[in-house]
């Protein structure tokens, strides 16, 4: 398998950004294991959903973000679950936490959002994880997308674990306005679901338009990473994708 480009700030000042979107089912399985995949993917951003939420939920998202090197950003318990990891490399500008509209006898849902630079670069990023009921679901798609508009800025990169498929009409909402990564730049595997068994593809990685796809998939073997890692970290398998970023003509 050919690799993913690395991280690069190139001379138009644009920046290749490798983006992570990763279900860690709370932490509840092979922290170890989890953190070997997540180094071994060298992002520089991650949209992590079901994060640790509850009691001290603040210390396992540091204890993750130090064994992979990376920082918190947001997210977590403000946000139901979903969470953002970054690299030194990013600036974080802004962020904030959006909790959504709750259907009672269902998992309150929220999205992870934050404002950042990389490299020459001026990029929004929103990690979300949409609700297992249809009707709520698709409601919460047409959110994610006044979410993205309402970050303001030139560039977005959204991952999410949507439960459901490529077909289902959620999925394709989001995907009629960004650009779904995979689709586009088809690298690595495919399914993600269930990680010891992948048979289905419910986590994604999309794109504004003129963020470029480089590549996009479950990263299916990495150094350093045993194929055995892979199950035993969670649930889901991780969409690993590298994107090229246009570079902001605003100033820092």
């Amino acid at each position: 398998m050919e690799e993913l480009p690395e991280s690069a700030t190139e001379p138009d000042g644009s920046a290749v950004v490798r983006v992570l979107s990763y279900n860690i089912r709370s932490m509840r399985d092979d922290t170890a294991a989890l953190a070997r995949v997540i180094r071994a993917c060298a992002p520089d951003l991650v949209l992590v959903q079901e994060a640790p939420r509850f009691f001290r939920w603040r210390k396992s998202a540091a204890r993750l973000a130090s064994a992979t090197g990376l920082f918190y950003a947001t997210g977590g318990a403000p946000a139901t679950g979903p969470m953002i990891l970054v690299s030194p490399r990013a600036h974080v500008e802004r962020t904030e936490d959006v909790l959504l509209p709750h259907t009672p006898g269902l998992h309150r849902r929220g999205f992870a959002t934050a404002v950042l630079r990389i490299g020459g670069a001026r990029l929004g990023a929103v990690s979300a994880h949409l609700s297992l009921d249809a009707g709520e679901r698709l409601a919460q798609a047409g959110l994610l997308l006044e979410r993205v508009a309402a970050l303001g800025t030139p560039h977005t990169v959204v991952g999410g674990d949507i439960n459901e498929g490529p077909g289902g009409a959620a999925f394709r909402r989001i995907a009629g306005t960004l650009t779904d990564a995979y689709a586009a730049a088809p690298w690595g595997g495919e399914f993600t679901s269930e990680a010891a068994a992948p048979r289905q593809r419910i986590d994604a990685v999309f794109a504004s338009g003129a963020v470029e796809v480089l590549g996009c998939g479950v990263p299916t073997a990495a150094a350093g990473v045993a194929p055995a890692d892979f199950a035993a970290a969670t649930d889901h398998l991780p969409v690993l994708a590298a994107v090229r970023v246009p570079s902001s003509s605003a100033r820092r």
